[in-house]
């Protein structure tokens, strides 16, 4: 329990004696002063529930010592109770109350009443206390909170970033390549632009993994997943394992010229890559044939037709000798 802080404050040693002996409990701090000056340093170092003042003093008195309390935004909350002799001018008392004392005792104290008035002002420090510590345990609680709603968020943001990639080569999956066409293909909609599609797939893997095993396949799929992927200048493109050994890569805002530039481009960059492929019977190295297709999307048509397109681009590569790009001019 934190224990409440009193300054006593009178210029006789005498008066501070009677203010201690009522004032003694263990639950109790009493912080002496002989003088105004004396109060106001000591508010500096100590936070009060309460001050018992004396109001004549000599150089400082009580309402002076009062009034600059409440000046000051530290200490103009505490409760200034003015202990003296009876007053015979009620001028004075409204002084008191207009320099902010809260309340007056009177000497001869009378220990009922002034244990009462003190109770009454202690009771509302310890409220106060209370409520100031309950605030504090609530905003750690409201911080711990953010925090884990943060951690909840970035650890959502992950869940969300690996159920849209492929395991193996670290693309864009086949799911999240549906959902990134149909929102491209809205996209371009909008802005009456074309949208490209290449449909890219390794020639002779099966062979590939007859010959060298389906671990060096593997990594087979993730040096081309990675070559693809280098391969791409604008942010925007995106590439995506398709399945198998079967890439997708979806070009915004790119009209059939500048896709089947593209195209040309990773197909050169996996022959160079240079990786070996003694089964193959196109080339001794890997290599890929890639279907282009690119249309400006509409409301009458689907994204499907972008992908039937350059499917039929990919099989006619094939069919012409492999290694090499095909476009679908009319999709």
């Amino acid at each position: 329990m934190i224990k409440a802080k009193i300054l006593i404050v009178d210029d006789r040693p005498e008066n501070l004696l009677t203010l201690e002996s009522l004032l003694d409990s263990p639950e109790l701090v009493l912080i002496r002063a002989n003088s105004g000056e004396e109060a106001l340093t000591q508010t500096l170092d100590h936070d009060f529930a309460l001050v018992l003042m004396d109001v004549q003093m000599p150089g400082m008195d009580g309402y002076e010592t009062a009034e600059l309390m409440r000046g000051n935004k530290r200490t103009r909350h505490i409760p200034i109770i003015f202990v003296t002799a009876e007053l015979s001018n009620m001028n004075q008392i409204f002084r008191g109350y207009e320099s902010g004392a809260v309340d007056y005792l009177f000497k001869p104290l009378d220990e009922n009443v002034f244990k009462s008035k003190v109770g009454i002002f202690l009771d509302l420090f310890r409220q106060k206390s209370q409520l100031e510590e309950k605030t504090r345990e609530l905003d750690a609680k409201v911080a711990e909170l953010e925090e884990l709603q943060q951690q909840l968020e970035e650890t959502n943001e992950q869940l969300r970033l690996l159920s849209s990639m492929d395991g193996l080569t670290g693309l864009l999956n086949r799911r999240r390549f549906d959902e990134l066409l149909e929102e491209e293909w809205q996209r371009n909609l909008r802005h009456k632009t074309p949208l490209s599609l290449l449909m890219v797939d390794i020639d002779h893997f099966k062979d590939y993994n007859d010959n060298y095993g389906h671990i060096q396949g593997d990594n087979c799929l993730k040096m081309v997943a990675h070559g693809l992927a280098n391969s791409l200048q604008r942010h925007v493109d995106k590439v995506s394992r398709y399945g198998g050994e079967e890439f997708a890569v979806i070009l915004p805002s790119t009209d059939a010229e500048g896709a089947y530039t593209v195209a040309q481009r990773m197909r050169a960059d996996i022959e160079e890559m240079n990786i070996e492929h003694c089964a193959s019977g196109t080339c001794a190295s890997v290599t890929v044939s890639i279907g282009v297709s690119s249309l400006v999307p509409t409301t009458e048509i689907l994204s499907t037709r972008l992908v039937n397109a350059a499917d039929q681009g990919l099989y006619k590569a094939k069919e012409s000798g492999r290694n090499r790009c095909c476009t679908i001019e009319d999709c």
